[in-house]
């Protein structure tokens, strides 16, 4: 077996590993081998990470830099990233086994969002409040919270951590980062372009290990300020109960069960490729993943029939390799538990209309993969239909009507993505109004943007990331009161 590559934490700067010596493996998914090692770490190198982190928020000099000397430091990192998109897209091929299409095209789009908060770190500003005491100048402050736990998931690692470090460095807090035990090593390969864009030390940590071990430790540490977490809603909800026991700030992006909703006056050309888009472009491995697809009974057989031609063609494989589509599932437990989903949907009398196994294909069989899936005869009460699968499975459950299908929409404990297929606008916009859930695409889908919010409704989470609103998560708002007057008024009296 070939040498195992290592990467490092940086803390406070500086390469650092665990306390312990202790290292963990990071698996190829296509390969089902061990290509890298990262550090294992523990409780005091999560406290480690933390007190470089508020070290560098107190004092020194991100402390006393202007919004637009932080502005800089942000563009020039994403300058930095576009130049090194490739070399980061490809670690993150060999740790998460999406497609290397998919992960370039996010590594080329991700410094978009360091460009974008970059020049908005200088535009953020309090007013005077023009009080009904005349003697008193009043006036308000944006500040930042201070040190900022990034928690992030093994899909799509960079991604997820620039929609966190991006507002969060632009409203000026400082970051420790818990990436996935699965996924790490992009992260600390990122590390060295904070350096080179000349970051003061201490500003960006990161310490990486499983979250039993060292996740409550950064949650419940009384030097963070914040949370900003990315994950499943149990884990979340764990999160979310710690931060609220020692009273901290939250940001969380946890799982969904999204409606890809076609009626049947909409383009089934595109709304087919939609469908396809919505759960297979990604391996199913998206918290935005189409995995509820509606159709109008009028439609139905035709929809479902043509889902099933066109995901046939799905060619799964090295996604190193440019002519992929659909490559492993990240984690073997994942894939586990994602062929167990596909035994429960038969069990409850979903009919099996493509796949629901892994592959033949003697090249694939070191992999983790699961066949693209698709369910016919799915009902909405069905667990396949409620449960986060976050793998290649699709069911397609029929809908009469515009009400029929909100409230198929609706039923669901998750809130976060959407999509129609129609060419009437009343009921685009009729949807978009009726349906519970953070992002609602119309006639496409999965389309992200540094410019455009994104979060969920309901069990979905807690927050926005992207856009303007997000960097409002990051900051705390500092009221200033200024007496004019000469004289002191009775000190008795609520002025």
């Amino acid at each position: 077996m070939a040498e195992l590559v290592r990467f490092h934490n940086t803390v406070g700067g500086r390469e650092s590993d665990s306390s312990t010596g202790r290292w963990l493996a990071s698996m190829n998914p296509f390969t089902g081998e061990p290509w890298a090692e990262v550090p294992h770490c523990g409780v005091d190198d999560a406290d480690a990470a933390v007190d470089a982190a508020h070290g560098a928020f107190v004092k020194g000099p991100w402390a006393d830099m202007t919004a637009t000397a932080r502005g800089k430091l942000l563009r020039r990192l994403g300058d930095l990233i576009a130049r090194d998109a490739d070399k980061l897209a490809a670690i993150e091929v060999s740790d998460n086994g999406k497609l290397l299409a998919e992960m370039a095209g996010q590594l080329r789009y991700i410094p978009e969002w360091f460009h974008y908060f970059g020049g908005l770190a200088d535009k953020i500003e309090g007013g005077v409040i023009p009080t009904d005491k005349p003697e008193m100048f009043t006036y308000t402050k944006r500040e930042p919270l201070g040190v900022v736990v990034a928690i992030t998931p093994w899909n799509s690692p960079l991604l997820l951590l620039t929609w966190k470090l991006a507002p969060a460095l632009a409203a000026g807090n400082t970051i420790v980062i818990k990436p996935s035990e699965f996924t790490s090593c992009s992260t600390l390969a990122l590390m060295a372009l904070f350096k080179e864009a000349g970051f003061p030390e201490g500003v960006v940590n990161t310490v990486t290990g499983f979250g039993g071990e060292i996740g409550n430790a950064l949650v419940s540490h009384p030097k963070v300020a914040k949370v900003a977490f990315t994950g499943g809603d149990a884990t979340g909800a764990a999160v979310y109960q710690s931060a609220a026991k020692h009273i901290k700030h939250v940001t969380l992006e946890l799982g969904g069960k999204s409606p890809n909703i076609i009626f049947a006056d909409a383009n089934i050309d595109d709304a087919v490729k939609g469908a396809i888009s919505g759960i297979f472009a990604a391996s199913g491995q998206t918290c935005i993943a189409g995995s509820r697809l509606l159709v109008q009974r009028s439609v139905y057989e035709e929809v479902s029939q043509r889902v099933v031609a066109f995901a046939k063609t799905a060619r799964l494989g090295d996604p190193m390799e440019k002519t992929t589509q659909v490559g492993p599932i990240t984690t073997l437990p994942q894939r586990d538990k994602v062929l167990g989903y596909i035994d429960v949907a038969r069990g409850e009398g979903a009919r099996c209309l493509l796949g629901g196994k892994r592959p033949e294909a003697p090249e694939l069989a070191k992999g983790w993969f699961v066949e693209p899936t698709i369910f016919g005869d799915v009902s909405n009460e069905m667990r396949i239909a409620r449960e986060e699968v976050f793998g290649p499975v699709l069911s397609i459950i029929p809908f009469e009507d515009e009400q029929h299908a909100i409230e198929i929409a609706n039923d669901s404990i998750y809130g976060l993505a959407s999509g129609v297929w129609t060419s009437s606008i009343r009921r685009a916009i009729t949807m978009a109004d009726k349906i519970r859930a953070g992002t609602v695409w119309v006639n496409t889908y999965r389309a992200v943007s540094f410019l455009a919010p994104f979060g969920g409704y309901k069990k979905s989470g807690v927050g926005r990331e992207s856009g303007q609103h997000a960097i409002d998560e990051y900051l705390q708002t500092k009221c200033v009161w200024i007496n004019l007057a000469e004289g002191v008024p009775d000190p008795f009296v609520l002025r």
